[in-house]
């Protein structure tokens, strides 16, 4: 199969999950091209954007400036540029009765303009992640009268904060003209139909990671040894990391010889640091910035325990499944998280790691001290996460269950909406 992959950034440090389902196809042999608004600022690069040599699969399409006049002014050269080409493509992206926002912002016309470039290739499927990019996909396709079938991925955010701020009515075009729809977890599917999702065209595909890729190691304490707590997330409100730290102190009262390590960079590096001086945990608490995917597997590998208090965010913003603590399972980490969105599908609660409500910081502070004064449990609660997540989240089971929703679709004997 040819497919063509819409996304907003690549490559991505945050989206690993979609760079997963990408290697995952080329390996079973489908030919994958990456359509992406931008790429990401960043000194540090996922090793399978090399190996696979996926810079030269991505086709961007123009910046669009922030000053609508410049924008206009651009516009009016994409026109002129591609006016012989596909004119009448041009004109009906620009016809805000149809496209509304997407057409009198344009950004739909800056969006169809790598699809021209590369107006010789036929994809057989349109896999648009996120439903603000499912949106934009289906009205690319209608505008270029393209016969690539389009299915959408929800991951959270696109569920959650996105219809906040633009109502729920947001994904109707989308509904009315994409051909199937895949959710991370049972809660964004249901989100999802409450946004008006057609249920029957539905499905639930977790996002997965390769378990070889993650060295399985029974956790334990050996003597004198600290205990070394670890979260791995961007520095954002949704991922709660300000009540993670608060029971890290918490704790660290009783059992000094802890510490707890948190990768990742974001906006509120500047407050939770301010935070660890006010607690005056500096020496148990370390911000320790972006780090690579080999450099987050080591981390996971030295330490004895995992954290992810995810909370929704004040705008609406939510987590989506939580794929670091698949991540930290397939490792042997018992894990600590919050019943928050899809993290309920993410783990065995009781069996490889416990859950508790957002934003309680005695739970958590609970759950964190039982595992601290129970090394012994760590084993067994590391073995049966690493279990979970060969039996659920095996990527190269979920690339299978992946191209087997493409066959449906491309077998379905309904043309393309719209």
């Amino acid at each position: 199969m040819k497919i063509a992959f819409v996304v907003h950034t690549f490559p991505s440090l945050s989206e690993t999950f979609i760079l997963n389902q990408i290697v995952g196809l080329i390996q079973e042999g489908h030919d994958v091209d990456i359509y992406a608004e931008e790429s990401e600022v960043s000194d540090k690069i996922h090793p399978d954007v090399n190996k696979y040599n996926l810079t030269s699969r991505t086709y961007y399409q123009p910046k669009i400036p922030r000053n609508f006049l410049l924008r206009v002014a651009k516009a009016v050269v994409i026109l002129l540029r591609y006016l012989f080409i596909c004119p009448f493509a041009l004109f009906r992206c620009l016809n805000f009765l149809a496209y509304g926002r997407q057409a009198s912002s344009l950004r739909l016309l800056y969006a169809i303009v790598p699809f021209i470039e590369n107006r010789t290739k036929r994809y057989d499927i349109m896999h648009c992640h996120f439903g603000n990019e499912g949106v934009r996909g289906v009205f690319t396709r209608e505008v270029l009268k393209l016969t690539a079938k389009v299915v959408t991925t929800f991951y959270g955010y696109d569920v959650n904060a996105y219809p906040l701020t633009y109502g729920k009515n947001v994904y109707l075009p989308l509904f009315k003209r994409g051909d199937h729809y895949i959710a991370i977890s049972n809660f964004i599917g249901k989100e999802a139909i409450s946004l008006g999702c057609p249920e029957a065209k539905l499905i639930k595909i977790p996002l997965g990671l390769d378990p070889a890729e993650y060295h399985f190691r029974p956790r334990s304490l050996p003597e004198g040894e600290l205990i070394k707590i670890v979260t791995v997330a961007r520095l954002v409100e949704k991922k709660g990391i300000e009540y993670s730290i608060q029971a890290v102190a918490e704790v660290a009262k009783k059992y000094p010889h802890i510490q707890y390590c948190i990768a990742g960079d974001g906006p509120l590096r500047a407050s939770l640091e301010q935070l660890i001086k006010t607690l005056k945990v500096e020496d148990k608490v370390k911000l320790l910035g972006w780090k690579t995917k080999d450099e987050v597997q080591q981390l996971y590998d030295d330490s004895h325990i995992f954290i992810l208090a995810s909370v929704t965010a004040a705008n609406g913003d939510k987590e989506g499944q939580g794929l670091v603590l698949q991540e930290a399972q397939s490792m042997g980490l018992p894990v600590i998280a919050t019943i928050h969105n899809g993290f309920p599908d993410s783990i065995r609660d009781g069996t490889s790691g416990f859950l508790v409500p957002e934003r309680d910081i005695p739970s958590l502070t609970h759950k964190l001290i039982y595992l601290v004064e129970n090394p012994e449990v760590w084993s067994e609660m590391g073995h049966a996460g690493r279990t979970f997540v060969e039996e659920v989240f095996d990527n190269q089971k979920l690339t299978q269950k992946l191209i087997q929703v493409y066959q449906l679709v491309l077998d379905s004997e309904l043309e393309p909406n719209g």
